[in-house]
């Protein structure tokens, strides 16, 4: 067979080394050819497909000709060669001096690409099907209702909450004037609480169901495609409502009904099955099967399952504070340099070390974000974080927590169910007490915090209703405030300069996760003792985040699906 032109000057040995560099073929997602019986990366001679790892500095990333020049070198072929270059993988390597771009890609040589047609939800239309009712218009709730309508039901949405245009004035006035809609704020309303909290994507939860689908969902809505190739996908606070809202028209063309500002009071049980709901102002609504996906701060749900005699069980969850530090720093410490390079984001942080029998960790680290509050009821302060898509902000703030344990729950009612409730409002109701005023949080300076000495002054902060220099151990458990110290010294051996004096800590993070699980039979999806009711999301301690939230809403409707057939 006749070498490829492209690759004649090459010896034997030559192209060998040059494949072996190439390394092996991706086959996971498969793009198609003229050719569909040429598998990618096939063949001695003629056109190929290969798949690369190119490595470019940050200011040669966003240029197509830098991109295939870098291919080019690395498979050692001539750059007229290469017709089309896709990343199907994007992240940043910053350990090296200066950081890079790590970039996985697929090339094709002497090879033009057929264009595929566009993904597509196979979605019907429903308005005469049996309805299935969902509660909570959360990830969790607005995947669940897209897939029932594939598979044929027709879901009614129930959401205590405004929609995204009159919850963003709810969160506005909050962050403002410090007043608090018990059921529209950051954790209620519609697309739950990651809508105006950040809008992370990443997850680990693949075993959950298919991530890739549910980011072209999102894509398909709205989203920015560079979401399917990061490694760190993020849509970005400001632009999550307007994906939230589409997700919610398209149930609703389709012949689903999504319902604002209605509260779930009551299950319609019968002999041991769930026939619908009861809102409160006395309506039934009926349904074939019940999706149960509310978030992970509707106490009052967990307190109508406990008076209708539905199980549930404790599950652990952390607690702890909100650091933030000037997002200078941060560059500094992750970027290896004094001044952040053209072409970088913001630069975030993980962190997570072993204090005794606890681990303390980062979360939700919001690079050039916003800290924001997060309560969701009077006389309580709860802060959480979020990031602009742009990450502009000249902070960077992470939550760090600490994992309770059966210890601190003794003092809260031990083995009682509700202990982690009476934990988490407990040290609420202390954060509100010490910062005194409205919405004002108790904080120190992070140095200060870790020697135990209230602060003089604080730093300036993005937290908008303001800041009150206190001694966070009197809001914190003692375990937890000791845990937390010993963490963040280690932290500050871990990234030189993290121990700061420029940094604040602010009170409290307590929303991390549910502090109660709704118990699943892991064969229907149904609650054991409850036939019809399908516990899902960050409500059932079965999800944590946006990416897992939705997955585990289509997996509950895909149960509902299956129980139905």
């Amino acid at each position: 067979m006749p070498r490829p032109a492209k690759l004649a000057r090459h010896t034997r040995d030559a192209r060998r080394r040059a494949r072996r560099r190439a390394g092996r073929a991706y086959h996971k997602r498969p793009i198609r050819s003229p050719d569909p019986r040429r598998r990618l990366g096939s063949g001695e001679g003629g056109p190929l497909i290969r798949d690369t790892e190119i490595r470019l500095e940050p200011e040669r990333v966003a240029a197509p000709a830098e991109v295939t020049r870098a291919a080019a070198a690395r498979l050692g072929v001539d750059a007229g060669a290469i017709r089309h270059v896709a990343i199907l993988r994007r992240s940043i390597d910053g350990r090296r001096r200066p950081p890079v771009y790590v970039l996985r890609a697929r090339v094709w040589i002497d090879e033009t690409p057929v264009a595929e047609r566009p993904w597509e939800l196979p979605l019907r239309d429903v308005r005469a099907a049996r309805p299935a009712v969902i509660v909570g218009g959360g990830p969790a709730g607005l995947f669940a209702a897209l897939r029932l309508i594939e598979g044929g039901v027709r879901p009614i949405v129930l959401e205590r909450g405004r929609d995204v245009r009159g919850r963003r004035r709810d969160v506005a006035r909050l962050a403002r004037d410090g007043i608090v809609d018990p059921e529209s704020n950051y954790c209620f309303g519609e697309g739950g609480a990651g809508t105006f909290s950040d809008g992370k994507l990443y997850t680990r939860s693949s075993k959950r169901g298919d991530v890739e689908r549910i980011l072209r969902i999102l894509v398909q809505h709205g989203a920015p495609a560079d979401i399917l190739v990061d490694a760190h996908p993020h849509i970005g606070t400001n632009r999550l409502p307007g994906v939230v809202e589409a997700l919610r028209k398209t149930i609703v063309a389709h012949g689903g009904e999504v319902r604002f500002g209605v509260r779930v009071d009551d299950l319609a049980l019968a002999g041991g099955e769930v026939r619908g709901v009861v809102n409160a102002s006395g309506e039934r609504v009926d349904g074939a099967g019940v999706i149960l996906a509310t978030g992970h701060s509707a106490r009052d749900v967990y307190r109508l399952l406990r008076r209708r005699g539905v199980r549930l069980e404790a599950k652990p969850f952390a607690l702890g504070v909100r650091v933030e530090h000037p997002q200078a720093l941060i560059d500094r410490i992750q970027y290896h340099c004094d001044v952040r390079p053209a072409g970088l984001p913001a630069a975030p942080y993980g962190a997570v070390r072993r204090v005794g029998e606890r681990s303390v960790y980062a979360f939700c680290m919001c690079p050039g974000g916003i800290i924001c509050p997060a309560m969701t009821a009077p006389g309580e302060v709860v802060v959480n974080g979020w990031s602009p898509s742009s990450r502009s902000s000249r902070f960077a703030n992470a939550g760090i927590v600490v994992e309770t344990t059966t210890e601190d729950l003794r003092a809260f009612g031990g083995d009682d169910v509700f202990a982690g409730l009476r934990l988490q409002a407990l040290t609420e109701r202390a954060a509100a007490d010490a910062g005194g005023d409205a919405c004002t949080a108790p904080a120190q300076r992070l140095d200060d915090f870790v020697a135990g000495r209230v602060s003089a002054d604080l730093p300036a902060c993005s937290y908008g209703p303001g800041l009150r220099s206190v001694d966070l151990a009197a809001v914190l458990p003692s375990r937890v405030t000791a845990a937390l110290r010993e963490g963040f010294r280690e932290f500050g051996r871990l990234m030189r300069g993290y121990l700061t004096h420029d940094a604040v800590v602010v009170g409290v993070e307590t929303r991390t996760s549910a502090p109660v699980r709704i118990p699943r039979d892991p064969r229907t999806g149904m609650h054991p003792g409850v036939r019809g009711l399908f516990p899902c999301g960050e409500g059932a301690g079965a999800a944590g985040g946006i990416a897992s939230a939705a997955m585990d809403g289509e997996r509950a409707a895909a149960a509902l699906l299956r129980a139905l057939a």
